[in-house]
């Protein structure tokens, strides 16, 4: 998952927490408030210090492209730019969609793109954003805006109903209930959670970035929410730190502590922390999910630091690919006052979510590499005491291709004698690429939240997976190919040698970007959509999304 936008998802880059500038005027003030800006529009994709993805991502620093095209960078953020650059000479034809800030902003976060790392510039005013603007498809913007709104509901599958249950203020991330159509919990991914009643429509924010405690200065992220049965919450964090020699990644587990006078969950304190270094680009993914398993263990989804191994040239970062606390499953005692670390699974890229089947199987979705790798569905299985755990691939192989098919030329030879766990096998229709089976899900799609339906659903659905696909941010394989952007049903089957696959068709769709699915309450599911863009071509920018609700008739 690769949100252009001011964190990293699906999902992500984690702003570096530093001091907060003390200036409010002048040359100092914009290339403060242009750092600001950048670290949450833009890093995600060109890097904290401008190094790009070399063939995807363009680099900013020291850029021969940005000396020469002034006004094709301004018009590059107001209107997204979808046509093949060539920078220091590499050829670059992504798709990059306009960014939603306003003409004051624009000048702010280009000043200080064209005045770091090694480029230098006059700096960009306000007045010549607005001038560029005025050439493009969205003259205003005001425009820009309009074309972020609400998309239209799709049609409803059959046998239920689909109706918007609340609009968010914030971009939500997950989604957490006692799931008896009690108040609905919404966490932001910088911090914040809202609650919401279904029955008053009343949405009310409890708990803000302030309220958790032993955090550096700067921003952090949040991806991960669960509501245990005494009514706590848990929370996940991340946040990137400027340690030296290399910077970190600190994450944390944070459980409320109180109930405020409503009865609502609120002061989260830490549970359990640790640290590692930064990842070498954009891709430190972080903790994200969090839930209680069948058995009454804590169990938290850890990402990768890279994208496919590579070791990256950046002095403060590290280059020692994925240490021992990435690409895992983790599980914990939630009753524990001294959390421990088990790791139950090994090489899995990026799971942003996961969840059981009615028969107690643990599966998660990951989003994959750059490369157009397919995406993954993996059955997890904690190892016998005394075992190691299983490795499912990451960086050494993805999907059902050969450990000898080399994704880069960096991919790291496996070590002698590891063997991997292949994914779930996709037999379609849906979620295909070119038509044949696939393990699992079309590259680039950003399979998010994921939720089981028992037997007490509709024929069509029951005994079956829904999971959403965020959506590409990347094209591919095919120029302009995109896929995602709606929710899947997968009906799996065990195979003789302990496999699975899966039967897999389109549930809803088109959707802005949905993230997370959460039983609400019999015969009731919530879906979170993140944004409103239902589309990667469509070129508008983002704002936040809403909460939709699913019911069986």
């Amino acid at each position: 998952m690769r949100p252009p936008l001011r964190v990293a998802l699906v999902l992500g880059l984690i702003p570096l927490a530093v001091p907060a500038a003390a200036a409010e005027s002048g040359p100092a003030s914009a290339l403060q408030r242009g750092e600001t800006l950048f670290l949450a529009n833009c890093a995600i994709c060109h890097g904290a210090t401008g190094a790009g993805i070399k063939g995807t991502y363009p680099p900013l620093a020291k850029s021969d492209w940005l000396a020469a095209n002034r006004t094709g960078a301004i018009r590059a953020v107001v209107a997204g730019l979808n046509e093949e650059i060539t920078v220091n000479g590499e050829v670059y034809r992504g798709q990059m969609p306009a960014v939603m800030l306003d003409d004051a902003q624009t000048a702010d976060v280009l000043t200080y793109v064209m005045n770091s790392w090694g480029n230098a510039a006059p700096a960009v005013t306000e007045s010549e954003v607005r001038e560029v603007r005025a050439t493009t498809r969205f003259k205003t913007y005001a425009d820009l805006r309009k074309a972020g709104d609400y998309r239209p509901l799709p049609p409803a599958p059959a046998g239920f109903e689909l109706t918007e249950l609340v609009r968010l203020t914030d971009f939500g991330v997950r989604l957490a209930s006692d799931g008896r159509g009690g108040k609905l919990y919404i966490l932001g991914q910088a911090g914040g959670v809202w609650r919401f009643d279904p029955a008053s429509g009343n949405l009310r924010q409890i708990i803000w970035p302030k309220d958790f405690p032993g955090l550096k200065k700067g921003p952090f992220q949040t991806l991960g929410l669960m509501r245990d049965e005494t009514g706590r919450l848990w929370i996940t964090v991340n946040q990137r730190v400027a340690t030296r020699p290399f910077e970190s990644n600190e994450v944390a587990i944070f459980r409320t502590s109180a109930f405020d006078a409503e009865g609502e969950p609120v002061a989260p304190q830490p549970w359990f922390r640790t640290r590692y270094a930064w990842g070498v680009g954009p891709y430190t993914h972080g903790i994200s999910d969090i839930r209680t398993g069948p058995d009454g263990l804590l169990y938290v989804s850890s990402g990768s630091r890279t994208d496919g191994g590579e070791e990256g040239n950046v002095p403060t970062l590290s280059k020692e690919g994925e240490p021992e606390l990435t690409t895992t499953m983790w599980r914990f005692d939630p009753k524990s006052e001294t959390p421990q670390i088990e790791t139950i699974a090994r090489g899995i890229r990026n799971a942003y979510s996961f969840g059981w089947d009615g028969a107690g199987n643990l599966f998660t979705v990951s989003n994959g590499p750059d490369a157009h790798a397919p995406e993954e569905m993996d059955h997890i299985v904690p190892p016998a005491p005394g075992q190691p755990p299983r490795h499912h691939g990451f960086p050494y192989q993805f999907g059902d291709a050969p450990v000898s098919k080399k994704w880069y030329p960096h991919t790291p030879d496996a070590p002698p004698g590891l063997t991997f766990v292949k994914p779930v096998l996709n037999l379609g229709p849906a979620g295909l690429m070119d038509g044949k089976p696939t393990s699992t899900f079309n590259a680039h799609s950003s399979p998010a939240g994921i939720l089981w339906l028992g037997a007490d659903w509709p024929e069509s659905v029951r005994n079956g997976f829904l999971v959403g696909r965020l959506g590409s941010f990347l094209a591919g394989p095919a120029p302009g190919e995109e896929h995602g952007f709606d929710v899947l049903h997968l009906r799996l089957e065990r195979q003789p040698d302990g496999g699975w696959t899966a039967r897999t068709n389109t549930f809803l769709a088109p959707l802005g970007r949905p993230i997370d699915l959460h039983f609400a309450k019999p015969g009731v599911i919530y879906l979170l959509e993140y944004t409103r863009p239902t589309n990667l071509g469509g070129g508008a920018g983002w704002l936040p999304g809403r909460v939709l609700q699913l019911k069986a008739k």
